[in-house]
């Protein structure tokens, strides 16, 4: 085996599993599609140059990522493939070439095209004609139950119309949010103090995965429906053309600019008007699908490697790419210390809009790329609201006339603090709370609607009461009085009286919306919830070891030593006990069994539930005031029982236990229907 071949397989297939979870687990990309098209394309030349460097775990065998533990896992009764990728009308001929090989009759089976829509595949289960489970993609093997969100999508039929639709289906679909819902969502965002999303794929794609489905609900998200898999009976359909017909006449709804077409010939006339109608659709699309339109023939040419079917090819267009000049590399230290690297630019239009900056994303990629201040780079926009840069371009540059290597300090440069790296993370992070760098991202946040909900408190106004001086964290709200606001521009009385009565008033709100509002890494609103549940007051949750708040039900590791080290850190204690002096909440209602639906009584968990994870479950029965216990005894009130249930279900019985299913334990806790 070419140890040099060995050696730079093993880096190319590292770059783009790194890239496959960022992209499908974290929704926050690391690389552009184009650039992650080059890397697996380079792969796969190389593992056919040299066989002997092949192995079944690499990348080109599978698709996506493996399944993030937030959701319960499903296995697809048929894998989901993803499609090869053709660049130019040369490559599509001999795509069609090599098909040929195989089954000649594919230069006259027709062919569909369909617009390659930029967003989040999912798989839909249909039963008797009703939407029974619902999950995204994952590896194509085994995605994530994700059945509650997707009923929130209207374009999601419940009850299938017509008729002729097999007993039991996968519906194969693409998840997307319109341009005007991505600038929706990224405004809301940015008045709340997140972080935008880099493009509609990763709003459509994180927005499946939130905890709670009334978040994705508010998202607006809408699907594509592109394929049937039958499981149980036949399809009444000869050609991919009549099954989408079929998916139109079932209630979905399928590309609008889909086309059949006789010859290949046609489909290249059919793409070249394609490629300038797509930046005037009102989603995210980047190329064309093109599929042989007869089903049978599907079967006969079969699929590559497990990953690839012959029958279908993405025709992928070029995105709009400029050239300009990195004129410093700068870093924004974020609202939970992240240090974010971002290329200050020469001023450049792509697509119509002046971009001067440009995401860098981490320290590593930019090690990667080689990316350096003064170096002349590719920028690429391409529908992406964040520019990213591509590549430094070298050719014929003198080496020795570049700047030295990028590289992230050790120290904050907002305040000083030494910088924490994670053994786990690309990112570093500044831990000083009180970072001024961090002030601003974290009063907004702190003040936002999920957080202490201080009305009126956004970002033009914090930045007014740091200017001035009145404030320089979250605890020294507490201390602005009225007669101070008046004496500042754009204040009148009674908006002066409304900010202080709304910051007077988030005292009230309880330890999880405080905890939230705190800007902790890695604990969101929904971890927020279980540890105030759980800990019942501040004072426990600071006192406790990481080892006892791992054992939190969807808490983990992770996130257990970001909220140790949080309270461990001096200034974030001081600050903890001014909001403690100025009287804030510092409980959770219900905590501990007190006063919930479930006050007092003991569940036991067994097998998988279908829209709700383990930690999910545990968390709603902890908020309801319930105990979960892991083994069913004669204390146990009731064992809630999901698929496959083993051994806790028959003891729930020999016990004469009462046995409840997911449905009903949403109806005991108050989300049912």
């Amino acid at each position: 085996m070419s140890s040099r071949a060995a050696d730079q397989a093993a880096s190319l297939r590292q770059q783009i599993e790194r890239a496959n979870y960022a992209y499908y687990v974290l929704d926050t990309p690391e690389i552009t599609d184009a650039e992650y098209d080059r890397v697996f394309r380079e792969l796969q030349a190389l593992e056919a140059e040299h066989p002997e460097v092949f192995s079944p775990d690499s990348p080109t065998q599978r698709v996506g990522a493996p399944v993030a533990s937030a959701f319960a896992k499903y296995t697809h009764k048929r894998p989901m493939l993803s499609l090869a990728n053709a660049f130019s009308a040369e490559e599509l001929a001999a795509w069609e070439e090599r098909n040929a090989r195989l089954v000649p009759e594919v230069r006259t089976a027709g062919y569909t095209t369909e617009i390659k829509i930029d967003g989040a595949a999912v798989t839909l289960t249909y039963e008797a004609g009703r939407f029974t489970v619902g999950a995204t993609r994952g590896n194509g093997e085994i995605g994530e139950n994700v059945t509650a969100n997707l009923r929130t999508i209207a374009d999601v039929p419940l009850t299938l119309k017509g008729r002729g639709w097999p007993r039991a289906m996968e519906v194969r679909g693409e998840v997307y949010l319109p341009y005007a819902g991505f600038k929706r969502v990224n405004e809301a965002r940015e008045k709340e103090g997140e972080p935008l999303f880099a493009n509609p794929r990763n709003a459509a794609a994180g927005g499946l995965r939130q905890l709670d489905p009334a978040l994705t609900r508010k998202r607006r998200l809408r699907m594509f429906a592109f394929a049937v898999e039958p499981t149980e009976g036949t399809l009444p359909a000869g050609t991919h053309s009549e099954v989408l017909d079929l998916l139109d006449a079932w209630g979905f709804q399928v590309e609008p600019h889909r086309e059949r077409c006789e010859t290949l010939g046609d489909v290249q006339r059919q793409i070249a008007s394609f490629e300038h109608r797509l930046p005037h659709l009102p989603f995210q699309a980047d190329g064309v699908v093109v599929k042989v339109d007869r089903l049978r023939l599907h079967g006969e040419l079969g699929v590559v490697g497990g990953r690839e079917p012959r029958w279908a090819i993405a025709r992928k267009f070029a995105p709009e790419v400029a050239v300009t000049r990195v004129k410093r590399i700068e870093i924004n230290v974020g609202r939970t210390g992240a240090l974010n690297p971002w290329a200050s630019l020469e001023p450049v239009q792509i697509t119509g809009v002046t971009v001067s900056a440009a995401t860098l994303h981490n320290e590593e990629l930019i090690a990667q790329k080689d990316i350096r201040e003064g170096d002349r780079v590719e920028v690429i926009r391409a529908g992406e609201v964040i520019p990213q840069v591509v590549r430094p371009l070298l050719d014929g540059v003198d080496p020795a006339t570049r700047s030295a290597p990028w590289r992230m300090p050790d120290r904050c440069p907002a305040c000083g603090t030494a910088v924490e790296r994670p053994a786990d993370e690309v990112m570093r992070y500044c831990p000083n709370a009180s970072c001024p760098g961090r002030i601003l991202e974290s009063i907004v946040h702190y003040a936002s609607r999920g957080a202490m909900d201080i009305r009126g408190l956004g970002y033009e106004r914090v930045r007014q009461l740091l200017d001035t001086g009145l404030i320089g964290n979250v605890a020294d709200l507490y201390q602005v009085r009225s007669e101070q606001l008046i004496e500042l521009d754009r204040f009148a009385k009674q908006s002066a009286d409304q900010l202080v009565a709304a910051i007077e008033a988030s005292k009230g709100r309880p330890l999880s919306s405080l905890l939230f509002g705190l800007g902790i890494r890695h604990v969101g609103k929904t971890v927020a919830v279980l540890l105030a549940r759980r800990f019942g007051t501040m004072q426990a949750l600071m006192q406790a070891s990481e080892e006892t708040v791992n054992a939190v039900p969807g808490v983990g590791p992770t996130i257990a030593g970001a909220v140790v080290a949080f309270f461990a850190e001096s200034r974030n204690a001081e600050l903890v006990g001014r909001l403690a002096r100025a009287g804030l909440t510092f409980s959770e209602p219900g905590a501990g069994g007190g006063d919930g639906a479930l006050a007092g009584r003991t569940y036991v968990l067994t097998g998988t539930l279908t829209t709700l994870s383990r930690a999910e479950a545990t968390g709603l029965i902890e908020a309801a005031g319930g105990r979960v216990a892991s083994s069913v005894s004669k204390k146990t009130d009731a064992v809630v029982a999901g698929e496959e249930a083993g051994s806790k279900l028959e003891k729930a019985k020999e016990l004469g236990v009462e046995v409840i299913d997911e449905v009903e334990l949403l109806r005991r806790v108050g989300r049912g229907s």
